[in-house]
């Protein structure tokens, strides 16, 4: 017998590059990640209130982003929604300021965002009290926020404190800061200090009172100065400062009082005019803060999870994963009785003779781990567990990610095996295409590009490719099979829709939530229906069809009653209402909301490309019958001159596209015009993916493996890559929002042979 060549490590570590040993990372990553933020939770607590006043950062766009959590820009409107939504259920909305000058800045910013023109409606009032003490009052918000001087941590704002704590409705809200003034007279002896801290130790009892009666009580630490700004003489140093704000720190830590830090780092990121007064970016997020503080867990923003409790589980949810729970049970008992009856066997000397037979692959084990894998989904999104940020765009976060991307897809460049690997648009160039835009439209949601115009049309023209490719695809194999068959339609619609209403039920989340997938499955019937009325399609085997060139006269009528109805439908905004909010599938069809207008403006947008794939197909089918292109070899499609041709037209398609998308002014016009020109990149790019032999026979791997998901992709990134219905990005790992890891990734491992026929693939074509 000969031995066989001892691996090296570098061959021994490639070999362990493998799907099993994927999913075994991916599920310890995932224990791990679930037990540092527990004990994030444990030590610091679950309250992202917390996290709102004590840290954060500022992003590359200048504007604040907490620790851990959404931050909603709050509009004059919205706040006073809020308020008013608030004065509606009864609560009287009361802010209270005491403080120094700094102080009085804040309050004056913050009824600024308020307050509309006081000559138009006389509900508003100021009422000036001896001054400098001011009060704000709106009567249809049943709002009052007052303004008190107090330069120091005196008599004066403790007796305030008390008699806050003896009113019947004492303020809901009170922002207290003080001691700059004995900073300015640099009185920071050991006596000055002690007598702060017994002033502060006063506060504690009436603090823990107020708290008692629903009041939030926060202590503003004293933000730095810029000493180099500094007028008048005024000499201030800033480790002073750190010595006040250590006393307040030492002495309310323990008491009801949440100590404010963030207005001093927004202050030290955002540079002060004169070096003592802070500037209106940081009284901008001061005032946001103060209002996500408040207003977050009585409004329905989704991008605002500071201080918001998460939705409550609903039945539906609890059942489903009831169901789930149960399966896991029972393949744990299974597993638990076979394992004891080996045991047994061991004890008593029994020993196989025969190896067991092959494991067949369980229903019951299959819903376990997806209920596994739905619990995850559940506490990335639907819980407060791990953290959320606003999503930040910028061209580096954007392009730079797209430029890896790419990178690691050539990296993994091979041979196309498929027994059609130099056919046009073969099974792995088209897992390729749909992969590597699954990757793009992943950047582009996890960066919050939508927001750059040109770049937002781009990946409309990425999603009207998927759409062009399902109906090239399975206009393909209806011509090649000549299957038309309810079984067929239930196989793709399965195919298309399990995992979607699997989500639907455990995140409580309308079909609508999931746009691609009901876009999908809605063209795909249709296309459906109308191939399945006759006159049918006979299969190309046939020798009716190579002597019959009529079948191309049926497909033809077929794809004009396939326009015919997209353009009926399309003319009447009032009439694809009615015809899609008709029971039983209007739940199909309406956002949670019970609105139907984002369906209407998501299918307008896509309408004619799965017919610009059919009718690519169809001239496909055509140029090979008459000998037009020749892909049966690895040589290329055209004669040199022609070749050249198509190559320079095709680079004239994307870049017409591309200027397109420059020259736009908004996108009301663009998407109006997209559907229309939508083809001229889809087929550019064809051309220049298969012109050459030498790019037609390759593909990247890389990419093609993600095209075998892009389904399950598009459906589940809303979980756990976003967050906060989309608004947000999960954030795993602390400070670094981009860094997450996806074990959906590995755990839905699926082979693209295997559901050839049902994602309609032409070059694989086989039975049902």
């Amino acid at each position: 017998m000969g031995s066989q060549p001892k691996k090296n490590s570098a061959e021994w570590f490639i070999g362990q590059l493998n799907v099993d040993n994927a999913k075994l990372l991916a599920f310890f990553l995932v224990l791990g990640f679930i037990g540092y933020h527990g004990i994030l939770h444990l030590r610091y607590g679950p309250d992202s209130c917390t996290w709102l006043l004590s840290s954060g950062r500022y992003k590359g766009d200048h504007e604040w982003q907490p620790y851990g959590c959404m931050l909603h820009k709050y509009s004059k409107t919205d706040a006073r929604r809020c308020l008013r939504y608030l004065a509606f259920w009864g609560k009287y909305n009361s802010f209270a300021f005491i403080g120094d000058t700094r102080l009085e800045q804040l309050y004056e910013h913050f009824i600024s965002g308020l307050k509309t023109r006081l000559d138009i409606d006389t509900s508003y009032s100021t009422i000036d009290h001896h001054l400098p003490n001011y009060t704000y009052i709106d009567s249809k918000l049943r709002l009052s926020v007052t303004f008190i001087w107090s330069d120091d941590v005196s008599k004066t704002m403790v007796d305030k404190f008390r008699v806050w704590q003896t009113l019947d409705r004492p303020p809901s809200v009170i922002i207290a800061s003080s001691g700059l003034k004995l900073v300015k007279s640099r009185n920071v002896t050991e006596s000055y200090l002690e007598e702060y801290k017994r002033n502060l130790t006063r506060l504690v009892q009436p603090i823990d009172a107020l708290a008692l009666r629903g009041t939030q009580v926060l202590w503003k630490l004293l933000e730095g100065v810029d000493s180099t700004k500094l007028k008048n003489n005024i000499k201030i140093n800033n480790n002073d400062i750190d010595i006040y704000n250590k006393a307040v720190f030492e002495i309310l830590q323990h008491s009801a009082t949440k100590i404010w830090n963030v207005p001093r780092l927004a202050a030290a990121g955002a540079p002060s005019p004169d070096g003592m007064s802070l500037s209106l970016t940081a009284l901008r997020h001061s005032t946001q803060i103060l209002l996500n503080m408040f207003c977050n867990d009585h409004m329905n923003f989704n991008d605002g999870t500071c201080c918001a409790q998460p939705e409550p589980c609903t039945q539906l949810q609890l059942l489903t994963f009831a169901l789930f729970l149960l399966c896991a049970v029972l393949v744990g008992a299974r597993s638990i009785w076979r394992w004891s009856q080996t045991f047994k066997q061991k004890i008593d000397g029994y020993s196989l003779v025969n190896q067991p037979p092959k494991k067949t692959p369980s229903p019951m084990v299959a819903l376990a781990k997806l209920g596994m894998i739905m619990s995850y989904f559940y506490l990335c999104d639907r819980t407060n567990f791990f953290m959320k940020e606003n999503k930040y765009y910028s061209e580096w976060s954007f392009w730079l990610p797209v430029g890896y991307v790419f990178a690691l897809g050539l990296f993994f460049t091979d041979e196309s095996r498929s027994s059609s690997h130099s056919r046009v648009l073969h099974r792995e160039q088209t897992d390729e295409w749909k992969g590597w835009m699954q990757l793009v439209i992943l950047v582009y949601q996890v960066t919050g590009a939508s927001k750059v115009l040109p770049i937002y049309m781009m990946v409309r023209a990425l999603i009207s490719s998927y759409l062009f490719l399902t109906g090239y695809g399975h206009f393909y194999y209806t011509w090649k099979t000549g299957d038309t068959g309810l079984v067929r339609y239930f196989r793709v619609i399965f195919r298309l829709n399990f995992f979607t209403i699997v989500l639907c039920l455990t995140m409580n989340r309308p079909y609508q939530f999931y746009s691609f997938i009901p876009l999908v499955s809605f063209w795909y019937t249709l296309m459906f229906v109308i191939f399945a009325l006759p006159p049918h399609i006979t299969p190309m085997s046939s020798h009716t069809v190579e002597s019959k060139p009529y079948q191309y006269i049926y497909i033809g009528i077929k794809v004009v009653g396939l326009l015919s109805v997209v353009t009926v439908l399309f003319l009447s905004e009032v009439f694809f209402q009615k015809i899609f909010v008709m029971r039983p599938w209007k739940a199909l069809f309406v956002n949670s909301d019970d609105d139907i207008h984002q369906w209407w403006l998501d299918w307008k947008q896509d309408r004619y490309s799965m017919a610009y794939g059919i009718i690519f197909a169809i001239a496909y089918l055509l140029a090979q019958r008459y000998n037009l292109l020749d892909d049966n070899n690895h040589s290329n499609l055209f004669t040199p001159g022609i070749s050249l041709s198509a190559t320079l037209l095709a680079f004239i398609g994307l870049g017409s596209y591309v200027t397109f998308t420059f020259l736009c002014s908004n996108t009301f016009d663009c998407n109006e015009i997209h559907s229309y020109v939508t083809f001229l990149p889809i087929v550019s790019y064809i051309l220049l993916r298969n012109v050459s032999g030498a790019l037609r026979t390759r593909h990247s791997s890389l990419f093609a493996w993600f095209g075998c998901i892009t389904l399950e992709l598009f459906a589940s990134q809303s979980h756990i890559w976003l967050a906060a219905d989309t608004h947000g990005v999960l954030v795993l790992v602390p400070g670094a929002p981009i860094l997450k890891l996806d074990p959906h990734f590995v755990h839905l491992r699926v082979h693209c042979a295997r559901d050839s026929q049902v994602d309609g693939d032409h070059s694989t074509v086989r039975g049902p």
